[in-house]
C-alpha cells in the first residue's frame, strides 16, 4: 500500500531529517594516535642511532597564539622531536618536579640505586621557538541565493600562524640553525533558513491550503581547522626539515 505524500511533507521530513542527524553521532569517535602528514614524514626519518644523536633541549616555546599557551607549545615541539627519533632529549623545563624530586628521595634513601650521585647529562644545542599569529583572516568570502523565500548562504575565512625556530650551540653561543614555517587554518560556515517559506510556496503551486500550519527549520554548521593541530603541524614540519640538516651543525 503507497501512502500519497504531498511535497510539503515530503519536505519537512526532509528537513527534519537533515536537522536530527546533527545529534546521532554526539558521542564522537574514539580517539586515536596521530596519524597526519607531517606525523608520518617526521616517522619516515631513518633512525638515527641513540650515541650519535646530538643531545638537545628546549627551555620554552613563545607563544603569541591566543589559543595556545606557552607551555602547551613546549610541550608539544618537545614531543616532535622525541618523534622524530633524530635527538636525544634532555628534560629542562619540569625538571625540578620530576628528576629533582626523585634524585632528592634517593639521596635520603627512601628509594634504591645511586641516582643522586650521578651528573644529570647537558644538552649540546638549545631549540628555541617562537609560534607568531602572523594574519588574522588573511582572506575571508561569503555568499548566498534565496528561492521562493528560502535562504541559503555560506562562506569561509583563512588565517596564517607562523613559527620562527632557532638552533642554538651551547658551548659557543652560536646560531647553527634557523627555519621559519607558515600554515593557513582554515574555515568554513553555512546556513539555510526559511525552508517554511518555500513549502508553503510549493503547497500553494500545488493547489494545497497549509492553512498557516506550515513547518519551518533552519540549519546552521561551522567548521574550523583546530589550532592545536596546526600548530603540532608547523611543529613537526620545522623539526623534519631541520633533522635533515643536524649532520650540517658544525660548532667550532
Amino acid at each position: 500500500m503507497f501512502v500519497r505524500t504531498s511535497p510539503a511533507m515530503a519536505l519537512t521530513l526532509i528537513a527534519l531529517c537533515c536537522l536530527g542527524s546533527t545529534a546521532v553521532y554526539a558521542e564522537g569517535a574514539d580517539p586515536v594516535s596521530d596519524r597526519s602528514s607531517t606525523t608520518q614524514k617526521l616517522q619516515s626519518l631513518p633512525t638515527v642511532a641513540l650515541a650519535a644523536r646530538p643531545m638537545v633541549t628546549v627551555y620554552e616555546v613563545t607563544s603569541n597564539v591566543s589559543e595556545i599557551e606557552a607551555r602547551a607549545a613546549t610541550a608539544m615541539f618537545t614531543t616532535a622531536l622525541i618523534k622524530s627519533k633524530q635527538f636525544r632529549v634532555m628534560e629542562r623545563n619540569k625538571i625540578t618536579n620530576g628528576v629533582a624530586r626523585e634524585r632528592e628521595m634517593n639521596q635520603t634513601g627512601v628509594t634504591s640505586g645511586t641516582s643522586s650521585t650521578k651528573q644529570i647529562k647537558g644538552a649540546n644545542v638549545i631549540f628555541e621557538a617562537t609560534l607568531s599569529e602572523a594574519t588574522a583572516a588573511k582572506s575571508s568570502s561569503s555568499g548566498g541565493f534565496s528561492i521562493a523565500g528560502m535562504q541559503l548562504g555560506g562562506g569561509s575565512t583563512k588565517d596564517e600562524v607562523g613559527m620562527d625556530v632557532r638552533v642554538l650551540s651551547v658551548g659557543s653561543g652560536e646560531v647553527l640553525d634557523a627555519i621559519n614555517v607558515r600554515k593557513e587554518v582554515a574555515g568554513d560556515q553555512s546556513s539555510v533558513s526559511g525552508i517554511g517559506n518555500l513549502l508553503g510556496t510549493l503547497a500553494a503551486n500545488s493547489g494545497q491550503d497549509l492553512r498557516g500550519m506550515n513547518p519551518d527549520a533552519n540549519f546552521q554548521s561551522a567548521r574550523k581547522e583546530g589550532m592545536d593541530r596546526a600548530v603540532r603541524a608547523l611543529m613537526e614540519q620545522a623539526i623534519f626539515e631541520l633533522a635533515q640538516r643536524a649532520g650540517q651543525w658544525v660548532d667550532e
